[in-house]
């Protein structure tokens, strides 16, 4: 039966399909609450052996210094006064920090508290509609296909995303707590002002998760409409004067949302260069195909990507179809709106949430993201569920068919999700999948360029990273990854040519900076390169790289007390970054510091036992204090991780040395001048202990050696002399 247009906010109730078993079961709202939630977790659960993604999860966690502290005091202040990435939502920061503290840096556990999210969203979804409408089963279709259909596995599969899961958590609970607000005010009830207080706190609590909230006061106008009716009773200026009062009731939702604006606008200032890029008819022609590209893909998911490239200018044809069809839509659903109100209510929720993200204030360099539709997308689905239900009401079409359909469209929608978690697996397949689906998208072959090089497969990232220059000859990222993987090559004038394009295209880039001042530094160019360093702290005061890089240098020019201070910030903000332990632990030798040293080596090695260069050190600072022991299980230890390293040898061979370990010394020297067999410290070192051990002969042959490598050393000189042998024979 068609619903009739409400005449208040008494729900319009389905009728529940005859028969017993399973129909009568999922009836009941507990039942479908539980089967939403099992069938979600079922079809997103291969998300548990998915991976970080490289297109901002190491900006938002992996080398996020306060993220990677896990939840702190510290962390909590940060993330209330931060605009990090260009963002301010302090909620998902500590959603981050929580997902350290319980799981660590690893991907599963993230992955997984964006599912049951998710999972609570379509609950809540299911049960919002069913207590505004009364209409069970239109509800539990359009919960369905929120939690299954497959543009929305950009928001779940991504672990940075948690802004759209958790804001739409709060989204859902504002939109049911001001469902019983407006309840209790029709019966005059105590509570109404309550639930309208606990509606807005939830409110703010969106804004702090994701900006996008702020279309939030439009859609609770367009449930006043339907299903709450609240326009209806008058007409003319009586109903003018009715909406003036709805629209005063929303005064502080609107306020709300002016502030979130202007917080957003500030924190966005950097990236908003890129308005300039795009005029401002180029963004509404690409607003307008935007909104037909996501209706297309709402009815038929295919050739999704990340991300979608703006293509700067949109055929004349595309435009002016896209325009015809939204603005054609708009017109209709308020004329058809007359008798069937949803229409009115579903599609300008549509229209109206994808605003602050359509691109007529462009952020960025993508021309849609899939992510943009988790909450707009609930507009269409209530669409085209009335309307279904309205359909075969009026072609009196049997129950049984309209149910078998949504069936079909629910599991095809779960199968086509299903596939497309696939390519979440990781960044390699992500961004080829993107790669082989559009064309000129410089941001894909970056983000592959980026997970190859951290792969260690260094030219094929390379190669991405100059097919992403060829598309956009004005990529800073691309220069700087590209730097960085030429560095790591050891063509470092190459590499410092690419830091200095991206610095000339971006001159705040601190990752730029402090890769250039590395490369400055293995140039031996000292003053150039901490010029780079305190650039990049003045952009950022927090860049633990830059503090422990900027320690390298001083440490290196003798000024050990400015470097310890470098060190101790970078550990600050990084507690984990074991060279900064390492470094810091040298540093403090020098100092004669040697129990801190000590304490920052074994730091190191507790959050990295395989570090080799750590328990070389550890081992030669407690062979310092007589710790023989201990110090020759460090050395064992790194040799089991590194048998061919030559300098680990020749130092467990000093310690034996000293402890009159004759035969075991010689044999460390020996296997040292194997692996180096110019290694002019190892031939003295070995020619010492062979002459205390009475084989002259094979001392002066290896003091021989170690003078014709250093010629002139007196120490050298002397041993031979003690042997009785000149320099000259």
């Amino acid at each position: 039966m068609t619903e009739p247009a409400p005449t208040g906010p008494t729900p319009q109730p389905d009728a529940t399909p005859p028969g017993a078993g399973l129909a009568a079961l999922l009836a009941r709202p507990g039942p479908v609450c539980v089967l939403l939630a099992l069938v979600t977790l079922a079809v997103f659960w291969p998300l548990k052996n998915c991976d970080f993604i490289s297109c901002d999860d190491p900006k938002y966690i992996l080398s996020n210094p306060h993220v990677r502290q896990g939840l702190t005091l510290d962390g909590v202040a940060w993330a209330f006064g931060a605009g990090y990435a260009s963002n301010w939502h302090p909620l998902t920061w500590l959603s981050h920090m929580l997902d350290v503290e319980l799981f660590g840096l690893h991907p599963g556990g993230a992955h997984l508290v964006n599912l049951l999210l998710h999972v609570a969203n379509s609950v809540l979804l299911f049960v919002l509609l069913r207590e505004l409408t009364g209409a069970h089963w239109r509800s539990a279709w359009v919960a369905a296909l929120f939690a299954l259909h497959p543009l929305h596995v950009e928001s779940v599969a991504w672990i940075s995303e948690r802004k759209d899961v958790l804001s739409t958590l709060f989204w859902m609970l504002t939109l049911l707590l001001y469902g019983r607000y407006v309840r209790e005010s029709k019966v005059q009830g105590p509570q109404s002002r309550v639930f309208y207080g606990l509606a807005l706190g939830c409110f703010v609590l969106g804004l702090m998760s994701k900006p996008m909230v702020v279309s939030l006061p439009g859609v609770l106008l367009l449930l006043d409409y339907w299903p709450l009716g609240r326009w209806n009773g008058a007409r003319g200026k009586g109903r003018l004067r009715i909406l003036w009062g709805l629209m005063v009731e929303k005064t502080p939702f609107l306020v709300l949302s002016g502030l979130s604006c202007a917080v957003t606008l500030m924190v966005q200032s950097r990236v908003l260069g890129s308005v300039t890029r795009y005029p401002m008819a180029g963004r509404v022609e690409n607003a307008f195909v935007s909104y037909g590209r996501y209706l297309g893909k709402m009815l038929w998911p295919e050739d999704l990507a990340l991300p979608y490239p703006y293509p700067g200018q949109w055929p004349l044809e595309w435009v002016g179809m896209a325009g015809v069809l939204v603005l054609g839509l708009s017109v209709g659903a308020v004329w058809v709106g007359r008798k069937l109100p949803f229409v009115v209510t579903g599609w300008y929720w549509f229209i109206g949430t994808l605003l602050p993200v359509i691109g007529l204030v462009q952020v960025g360099t993508q021309s849609m993201a899939d992510r943009y539709t988790y909450v707009p997308l609930v507009g269409l689905f209530i669409v085209v569920a009335w309307g279904a239900e309205a359909a075969l009401a009026r072609g009196r079409i049997p129950w049984r068919v309209g149910a078998v359909a949504g069936a079909v469209v629910v599991g095809a929608c779960a199968l086509r999700t299903m596939d497309q978690l696939r390519y979440w697996r990781n960044s390699e397949t992500l961004f080829r999948h993107t790669l082989a689906l559009t064309s000129n998208n410089s941001p894909a072959y970056d983000n592959l360029g980026y997970y190859l090089y951290d792969h260690g497969r260094w030219e094929e990232a390379i190669q991405n990273y100059h097919q992403a220059l060829k598309v956009n000859p004005a990529d800073p990222v691309a220069y700087d990854d590209l730097g960085f993987c030429l560095y790591n090559q050891s063509r470092v004038e190459e590499a410092i040519t690419n830091y200095e394009r991206a610095l000339s295209i971006k001159p705040d880039d601190v990752n730029a900076l402090n890769n250039l001042g590395t490369a400055l530094t293995r140039r031996k160019q000292f003053p150039e390169a901490i010029r780079c360093f305190e650039a990049a702290l003045r952009l950022r005061p927090d860049y633990p790289d830059a503090h422990n890089n900027l320690g390298v240098v001083l440490d290196g020019l003798g000024k050990t007390e400015e470097a310890v201070r470098q060190y101790r910030l970078a550990l600050r903000f990084a507690p984990d970054d074991v060279q900064a332990h390492n470094n810091l632990a040298n540093a403090l030798l020098g100092e004669g510091k040697d129990d801190e040293a000590i304490h920052h080596y074994r730091q190191a090695l507790q959050l990295d036992p395989d570090f080799t260069q750590a328990l070389n050190n550890l081992g030669w600072a407690l062979a310092g204090h007589s710790r023989y022991g201990e110090a020759i299980a460090c050395y064992n230890r790194a040799l089991q991780l590194k048998p061919d390293d030559e300098m680990l040898h020749k130092n467990l061979g000093k310690i034996l040395d000293r402890m009159g370990r004759n035969d075991e010394a010689i044999g460390q020297y020996t296997e040292t001048l194997r692996l180096a067999p110019d290694d002019a410290e190892a031939h003295y070192c070995l020619g010492g202990v062979l002459a205390r051990s009475g084989r002259r002969d094979e001392a002066v042959a290896h003091l021989t050696r170690a003078l014709r490598l250093r010629p002139g050393n007196a120490d050298i000189q002397r041993a031979l002399q003690a042997l009785g042998v000149t320099a000259s024979e």
